[in-house]
């Protein structure tokens, strides 16, 4: 029997260097700098390291002497599987993809629990700078990216950061029209169902001083456009049922739908800050047999391909536009130090779950 076989060591730099007879810095600039070869002497290069095993230079190693990673990091304040199964967020990491493509540099995902507060992820993450998408005014591990000196841009929110670009909509300015659109169908007796309003979980009905005191300025902003609509129409806004989900999910959408129409069955339309929970009133609708939008009106907010697809009416924002400019905003910063903001535009679809009271007796100014 032979003995055991130990495994050959992989090459190095000098090792390679040795055997083609050229410099070190001859092997290096094959990877790092291959416009200083000629194409014959590169390739004798690559091939000998592909039949030595030389695996490259050590990205750690030249990440410390260009102090570059080389990647974007995306900041996500929830589990990872919500940048692959939450249609907005996976319409957001695609254009933020296709601009580090463009750019040709890594995307890192870091993702986080809104519910804790390590940062050590934040503070670990070789990165060039930060994607923050979509986190609380108070969240810790915004605040940790804060503290790396690296150029930082917020999607979404929160707004308002100094020296932070920022990528967003006009969110009061989106749920202005939707509301409107169903003031002038005639509805008064409207129900809402909002998305978290604070990292602390909360599952039930909100008054207006917790909805001004949010901590998610797109939330703020999304009630803050419903109100000054149902204002217009002569609504009491401290009488419209304002029920918050603290999971983002359609679960949740049903389960909040089905508080407000218990504790409110007068209700004739109920208008979602997301098409995800908007999508869970749907169910829940039909689970009951009201018929929408004869029964019930529903409208939501952001466009999402399966909203589109049973007709939702909703209000469209250019999810993947966003990770565009969001990417663009920081991978060609340059030497700019004035932050940037970036307001896209939204769009009103009136879809088939939404329509006009039928009965006169129905349009009536107040509750």
């Amino acid at each position: 029997m032979t003995g055991p076989q130990h495994p050959r060591r992989p090459a190095t730099l000098a090792s390679l260097a040795a055997e083609l007879g050229v410099s070190r810095t001859t092997v290096s600039n094959a990877y790092n700098r291959p416009d200083q070869l000629s194409a014959p002497l590169r390739e004798r290069v690559l091939e000998a390291a592909r039949r030595l095993g030389y695996p490259g230079p050590d990205p750690v190693a030249r990440s410390l002497r260009t102090r570059r990673a080389g990647a974007v990091g995306l900041l996500l304040t929830e589990a990872l599987s919500y940048a692959f199964r939450d249609p907005g967020a996976t319409g957001f990491l695609e254009g933020l993809a296709l601009a580090c493509e463009k750019a040709g540099t890594g995307l890192l995902l870091v993702p986080v629990s809104p519910e804790h507060s390590d940062v050590d992820a934040v503070y670990q993450a070789g990165v060039d700078g930060f994607v923050v998408y979509s986190v609380s005014e108070d969240d810790p591990h915004f605040r940790a990216v804060l503290q790396r000196p690296v150029p930082t841009v917020v999607c979404d929110q929160p707004a308002g950061v100094e020296g932070v670009d920022r990528v967003g909509v006009d969110d009061r300015a989106g749920t202005l029209a939707l509301g409107r659109h169903l003031v002038e169908l005639g509805h008064r007796r409207i129900g809402v169902l909002c998305m978290r309003l604070s990292s602390q979980r909360h599952d039930g009905p909100v008054d207006p001083e917790r909805q001004e005191r949010s901590t998610y300025s797109v939330q703020r902003e999304r009630l803050a456009g419903l109100r000054q609509a149902f204002a217009e129409a002569g609504v009491d806004w401290s009488s419209v049922p304002v029920i918050e989900r603290f999971e983002h999910t359609a679960e949740a959408g049903a389960d909040g739908a089905a508080a407000l129409l218990d504790a409110h069955p007068e209700i004739t339309a109920v208008v979602c800050t997301c098409d995800i929970l908007a999508l869970g009133v749907l169910g829940e609708a039909r689970e009951r047999g009201l018929r929408v939008p004869e029964d019930l009106s529903i409208a939501g907010f952001d466009g999402v391909p399966e909203a589109e697809r049973v007709g939702l009416t909703t209000v469209r924002q250019p999810f993947r536009e966003k990770g565009r400019e969001a990417g663009r905003l920081l991978l060609e910063r340059g030497d700019r130090n004035v932050s940037e903001h970036v307001t896209l535009p939204t769009e009103l679809v009136v879809g088939t779950t939404t329509r006009a009271l039928r009965q006169s007796g129905e349009f009536f100014s107040g509750w």
